[in-house]
This record gives C-alpha cells, sequence and structure tokens, in this order.
C-alpha cells in the first residue's frame, strides 16, 4: 500500500513530502499501544492522511484531511481492508487537520493528530516550515522568512504566515505541544517546543542589528 498511499504533491513542495508521511507512520506505530489503537489502522491512517494536497494558503486549506479520507477507502480496499476498517481509517484521516480543529473519534485518530503534529515541530518541523513558505511564495505576493521590524511578533502585530516563515511559529507550531494526546507525544512535543524556542532568541538576536553594532541603509 505504500506505494500507491504517497501524497500527490507538485513539484517543489517539500514540506509533505513521502518523508514526512514515513515519519508520521514511524510515530503512528510507536505511539498506537499507548494510546490503545490498532498498529496496524493507526499505521495506515499514517500513510494515507496526505492522499490529496490542499495549498495552505488557499481558502480551504482546512480541507486536507477530508479530502485525503474520501480519498483513502479505494487505496486501503485496495491493500485488503475490509469495510468497517476503512472507516476507522479514514475517520482518523477525516479528524487529522489542525486546520480543520477537530476532535478525534477514534484512538487511531488520536494517534495520527499526534503523529503528525510531531512531525511540525522541532528541526524537522521548522525545515518543512521554510519549504512550505518557499512554495507559496510567488510573484504576486513575494514571501520572506521574517518581518525584519519584529521578526518574533512579539510586538502583538497581527501574524502572516502566508507571508513570512517564522509567523507560523506563534501561530501554530508553538501551540501544538499542549495538544498532545500521549504522554509520550506530548513529552517529545515539549522537547522540541524548547528548540523552537531557542531558534526564535537566537533569531531575535542574530536579527538585533542595534544591538550587534550592525549598520543599517537609511
Amino acid at each position: 500500500m505504500a506505494a500507491a498511499a504517497l501524497p500527490r504533491c507538485p513539484p517543489g513542495e517539500l514540506a509533505h513530502d513521502a518523508e514526512h508521511v514515513l515519519r508520521v507512520y514511524g510515530w503512528a506505530l510507536r505511539l498506537a499501544p499507548e494510546a490503545g489503537a490498532d498498529a496496524d489502522l493507526a499505521g495506515a491512517a499514517a500513510l494515507v492522511h496526505d492522499l490529496v494536497f490542499v495549498p495552505k494558503d488557499g481558502a480551504d486549506r482546512a480541507q486536507g484531511g477530508e479530502r485525503s479520507a474520501a480519498a483513502a477507502p479505494e487505496v486501503l480496499a485496495a491493500a485488503g481492508y475490509d469495510a468497517p476498517e476503512i472507516l476507522r481509517v479514514a475517520d482518523a484521516v477525516r479528524t487529522s487537520s489542525w486546520s480543520r480543529g477537530l476532535a478525534p473519534v477514534n484512538p487511531e485518530g488520536a494517534v495520527l493528530q499526534d503523529a503528525d503534529r510531531l512531525d511540525a515541530l522541532g528541526a524537522i518541523g521548522l525545515l518543512r516550515t521554510a519549504a512550505c513558505g518557499q512554495f507559496m511564495s510567488r510573484a504576486d505576493r513575494p514571501g520572506r522568512l521574517y518581518d525584519p521590524e519584529d521578526p518574533c511578533a512579539v510586538s502583538g502585530r497581527a501574524l502572516d504566515d502566508r507571508r513570512q516563515v517564522t509567523d507560523h511559529l506563534p501561530a501554530k507550531l508553538l501551540r501544538l505541544a499542549s495538544s498532545m494526546h500521549t504522554a509520550s507525544a506530548r513529552a517529545e512535543a515539549l522537547r522540541r517546543h524548547g528548540f523552537l524556542e531557542t531558534f526564535l532568541a537566537e533569531l531575535a538576536h542574530e536579527t538585533d542589528f542595534k544591538a550587534n553594532g550592525i549598520p543599517r541603509p537609511g
């Protein structure tokens, strides 16, 4: 089933590639016993959770889980899963999207949420965030790594993670640790959360030109 379940991303979209799916799959298997989930079904949900690509800067960005859930039965049936198993996996995928804000309806859904959100944190999460920002940047709406006046969004300004890569950290990533369902995922999420906070502190230092005695034009 693995080959059929690979995400159908456009060229250059690295944030939701096959390696992302495989990392989520690995964590799903790891977390399944702790959540009381069926490990095989949790793994299947991880493999099909990103079947349908929905651009993160689109109006329908929250529909990724719903559309992947709708596409999953064909892949799952071909892999030999029966109707009740397919329904269980599809329900897990349907509730997986952070943007949609749905609570899981079964243990496999809780595992998938934890595994997918872990992959949005830490060093991997930072790389994926940068890749997503680059993919969304285009001539009519050029992106940038950070707001030069307030790189770490400490002023209370409105966040815009469609334009500025680092805005995605306070907008979403730094809110993920508290959403974990399993103790193991929560512990790992807090560790990765700490890495992101360290990164922001370093970014604040490196972009503080005045404190570093670095002149700027104008």
